[in-house]
């Protein structure tokens, strides 16, 4: 069900990747946003090798996930991260939503900031869910049910991740918050995510040591605004504080090798 004809038929050729395979596709038109984009579909090699159904991440700043040479500072390596990870981790597909460059911060901010703008995260979470997401579960033998789905990111990709987790809570099953920007828009996600209530699924949140003080300390009153919504750790939250993590994609490839299997843990085969 998950083959209909249609939809997209502008594809690059299939780029082998060590662990898997990642398509491209071109040109991807968003209504909500008014623009276009490509997506890259991170298929693992388990893919190919059965009929099974995988459950799907939906990633932030898809250029620095796969190819070094598309990345603004580096790739995260998650092809990588998936064939490291235990057996459970690599059993996804990755869709990574490349940003679009000037309008990465209007885009990944659902509040408006009086200094740097935004406002634009209730737009692109409606673009995630309704074109495509749509076009996914149908192109791809996915799992669409929201136990299955996933979203994360790091820096303001956590931000919106964290806030399209709390504001559609039919619709994700897991997010994972990298290195988040709580800081945007004098932190007002903090009362946001205080007045959601427990949606149930699974929290990945970390951060580095040497991000700096304010990102630091934010981090973990995230973490313990989490806890006291009733999420624990070790089994619906996983906090992971990198003493020696920076504000990078390197950073974040690792440490996604310890949240892949967790995440994926409440997709039951």
């Amino acid at each position: 069900m998950h083959h209909s004809q249609g939809f997209i038929r502008k594809w690059m050729a299939r780029q082998r990747t060590p662990p898997g395979v990642l398509e491209v596709i071109r040109d991807f038109h968003s209504p909500q946003l008014r623009n276009r984009r490509d997506i890259l579909v991170y298929l693992p090699s388990s893919y190919a090798k059965s009929d099974k159904a995988l459950p799907v991440i939906y990633m932030h700043d898809g250029q620095n996930l796969f190819d070094p040479t598309t990345s603004f500072a580096g790739e995260w390596g998650v092809d990588a991260a998936m064939a490291r990870a235990p057996r459970k981790g690599r059993r996804a597909i990755v869709v990574g939503i490349p940003n679009m460059g000037i309008d990465r911060m209007k885009e990944y901010s659902p509040f408006l900031d009086a200094r740097h703008g935004g406002g634009g995260g209730d737009a692109y979470v409606d673009f995630l869910l309704n074109t495509l997401k749509p076009m996914i579960d149908v192109r791809y033998r996915t799992k669409p049910d929201r136990a299955s789905t996933g979203i994360l990111g790091s820096s303001l990709g956590a931000l919106i991740s964290l806030y399209a987790f709390f504001r559609q809570p039919a619709s994700f099953g897991f997010v994972g918050a990298m290195s988040p920007a709580l800081w945007f828009a004098e932190g007002e996600i903090f009362p946001y995510v205080e007045a959601a209530a427990n949606v149930g699924g699974r929290v990945y949140l970390d951060v580095g040591g040497r991000e700096g003080a304010g990102t630091l300390a934010n981090a973990r009153a995230m973490r313990d605004l989490l806890e006291g919504k009733g999420y624990r750790r070790g089994r619906d939250l996983m906090w992971e504080e990198d003493r020696l993590g920076q504000h990078n994609e390197a950073a974040w490839g690792k440490r996604l090798r310890k949240a892949l299997p967790f995440l994926l843990d409440s997709d039951k085969e």
